[in-house]
Order: C-alpha cells, then structure tokens, then sequence
C-alpha cells in the first residue's frame, strides 16, 4: 500500500475519471455503455486510486483527454473545490458562471490545470535542486 502512495502520489486516477465525466456532462450509464460494460463497473472504477493501463487508455478515448492527464492530476483544494461545484443544467452555480464567463479571465477549470502545471514546475525543480545535491555530495564522497 505504501509503495501504491509513493507511486501515485496525490493522484487518485478513478476521482480524475469521474471529475471529467462529470466536466462534460456524462452519465456513468453513458460511459459504461460506451466501454461496453454496466453502470456498476464504471461506479468501481471511479473508486479506484489505480487503473489498469489498456483501461485508462479506452476512456481517455471516450472522454477525449489525455491519459496522462488521468494519471498525473493530483487532488488538491482547489480540485476538490471544483468537484464540489456542479456544472450541471439546473444547477445554481451554471447561470453565474455563464453570466460572468466573459469578466472572468479564467474558467475554474482552467485555473485548476494552471494549478497543475505550477505544481508540476515546481516538483520538477525540487527535484532538479536534489539531483544538484546528490552530484555535489557524490563528487565530494570521491575527493575524499
């Protein structure tokens, strides 16, 4: 289980399924139809923190995002956030964002991928930096 963690990290990969189902509007009785299985299933998924590879791959398909995308968004509060607002006809939350889309600079859901990628800068140059400290900690272990 721990190594599933250190794996994963944050990213709940069946959470991320479900949040861009539900983006679009999509039905888990649509989406299992469309993967060929029940309704059941699809609600399976979307619990799992892991999904097989070919799987992943067939419903990025369906949703027309990239697999990676599933595989790498992490929770954070401001996905939470999101998930907790509908988007949907009928919602209370819809008229406001659309009366409001043309003030906003961003979507909610473009905020959350910018989100994202400052995250993943910024993992990158965490690890960068580690990578500097390894190879001055090596060079100087060789000097010695």
């Amino acid at each position: 289980m721990e190594t599933e963690d250190i794996k994963t990290g944050n990213v709940h990969q069946g959470a991320n399924v479900r949040k861009f189902r539900q983006l679009i509007g999509m039905k888990q009785e649509v989406l299992a139809d469309l993967l060929g299985i029940n309704q059941q299933s699809v609600s399976r998924i979307e619990q799992k923190r892991v999904i097989e590879e070919d799987l992943l791959v067939k419903i990025a398909n369906i949703l027309h995002i990239s697999p990676e995308i599933i595989q790498k968004l992490e929770e954070n509060p401001t996905s939470i956030v999101i998930e907790n607002n509908t988007f949907q006809t009928g919602s209370s939350n819809v008229g406001v964002v659309e009366q409001q889309r043309d003030n906003i600079v961003n979507h909610p859901v473009d905020q959350l991928m910018e989100l994202n990628k400052e995250q993943a800068s910024l993992y990158e140059r965490m690890l960068a930096l580690e990578k500097e400290k390894n190879a001055l900690l090596e060079k100087l272990l060789k000097e010695k």
